[in-house]
């Protein structure tokens, strides 16, 4: 009877310290996170670019669990990322610049919420890896760019994984 007492109170005090561990997690994914800045050596992650060299607008994705940004050189690179169907990692806080205040040529701050901005799809200006979707805060400044440059003004839970195939670029390329 005394060896069962113990085994009861090892399982109760497990689930407590798993109740601890989840609440734990919990409070820390409920942080507010904050965009951080490109310097000079921020380079992408999916294929090493330094973002500061090209033009166009960034992102940075924080995974939960993961204090430190994942960056990606343009807005096609990111969307693809999170609209992929094997992402399996949750996603804590997505960020994009908005172009309606940064320096196209070499953009630095401006981040938002990239789930609540704007994008243009098929403009007249291209990003770091040619074709990007220019992301906005806000809604008219998407439709000034938009009447500018041209392309189609879309939100964020429009665009589909189709608008942002990454198999062009260098596999297309016949130069190669």
């Amino acid at each position: 009877m005394n060896h069962d007492r113990r085994r009861l109170l090892a399982v109760a005090l497990a689930g407590s310290a798993g109740l601890l561990a989840m609440a734990a997690c919990s409070k820390q994914t409920d942080t507010t996170i904050a965009p951080v800045e490109i310097d000079a050596a921020t380079s992408c992650d999916l294929d090493g670019m330094l973002l500061g060299d090209y033009p166009g607008p960034k992102a940075q994705l924080y995974y939960t669990g993961d204090a430190r940004p994942h960056w990606c050189c343009d807005t096609v690179e990111m969307f693809n990322t999170l609209l992929r169907p094997e992402q399996a990692r949750p996603i804590r806080a997505v960020f994009v610049q908005d172009m309606a205040k940064a320096d196209w040529e070499r953009p630095r701050g401006n981040w938002f919420d990239a789930r609540k901005g704007f994008y243009v799809q098929g403009s007249k200006r291209h990003g770091s890896m040619g074709p990007t979707l220019a992301s906005f805060q806000q809604e008219a400044d998407a439709r000034t760019f938009v009447a500018q440059y041209g392309g189609k003004m879309l939100r964020f839970a429009e665009v589909t994984p189709e608008m942002v195939d990454l198999s062009g670029g260098a596999l297309h390329d016949k130069r190669m």
